[in-house]
C-alpha cells in the first residue's frame, strides 16, 4: 500500500522529467517525492569530467555501450517511481543497443556507476548510495574520495577494493580492458 503525505501528490517519472525539462526542479525522485540537488564544486565537477572523458575514450572507438553524466536519470522503480543521478555511468551496448535513442530516463540499470564524494557527503551518505546501486543489480560502483585520493571500487557481491592515486583504476569484470590512473583522474 502506497501512502501519501497529507498534502502531497506523489511524482510520477514521467511528470517528474517534464518538470527537470522545464528547469523547475534540479535533483533525484526518489519514491514519487522530489530529492532536490544542488551544484557541487568545481573539483566534482572536473573528477566527473575527468572519469567522462576517459570512459567515452574507451568505450565509444570500441563501441561497448554509452557514457552519460547526472543530467541523466535513471529509472529504478515504479508506483511510486524512483530515477535517481549517478555522477557517471556506463551502459553496455548488450543491455542497450547504440542504435536506440534515449529521449526519456534509462531505463536500464547501468553496468558501472560513478559516485564523487563531495565536501557535505558523509561516509554514511556514500555508503547507502553504493549500497542503492548495488541493491538494483549494478555490477560495479566506484566511490570517488578527492579529500583522500582514493577511488574504492564496489564490484557486486565482491570486496571493496580501494586504489590510491598511485595506482591505475581498472573497470574489473564490466570493463576488463579499462585502465587508467587514478591521479590522473583526481588532477585533471
Amino acid at each position: 500500500m502506497t501512502t501519501t503525505p497529507i498534502g502531497e501528490k506523489l511524482l510520477t517519472a514521467h511528470e517528474f522529467l517534464r518538470l527537470c525539462e522545464q528547469r523547475v526542479v534540479k535533483g533525484e525522485l526518489v519514491k514519487g517525492v522530489v530529492s532536490k540537488t544542488v551544484s557541487a564544486n568545481g573539483e566534482h565537477s572536473e573528477i566527473a569530467a575527468a572519469l567522462t572523458s576517459v570512459l567515452v575514450n574507451h568505450v565509444r572507438p570500441l563501441r561497448l555501450g554509452r557514457v552519460s553524466t547526472s543530467d541523466a536519470g535513471v529509472f529504478l522503480e515504479r508506483d511510486p517511481d524512483t530515477v535517481r543521478e549517478p555522477d557517471v555511468a556506463f551502459i553496455s551496448a548488450e543491455k542497450l543497443p547504440l542504435d536506440v535513442k534515449i529521449r526519456g530516463f534509462y531505463e536500464v540499470v547501468p553496468d558501472l556507476v560513478v559516485e564523487i564524494v563531495s565536501p557535505g557527503d558523509s561516509a554514511r551518505y556514500m555508503s547507502e548510495r553504493v549500497a542503492m546501486w548495488q541493491s538494483h543489480g549494478v555490477p560495479l560502483v566506484w566511490a570517488v574520495y578527492p579529500v583522500a585520493r582514493v577511488v574504492a571500487a564496489h564490484p557486486l557481491g565482491k570486496p571493496t577494493l580501494v586504489y590510491t592515486e598511485d595506482d591505475e583504476l581498472d573497470g574489473g569484470a564490466v570493463l576488463p580492458e579499462f585502465r587508467c590512473s587514478v591521479r590522473d583522474i583526481l588532477d585533471w
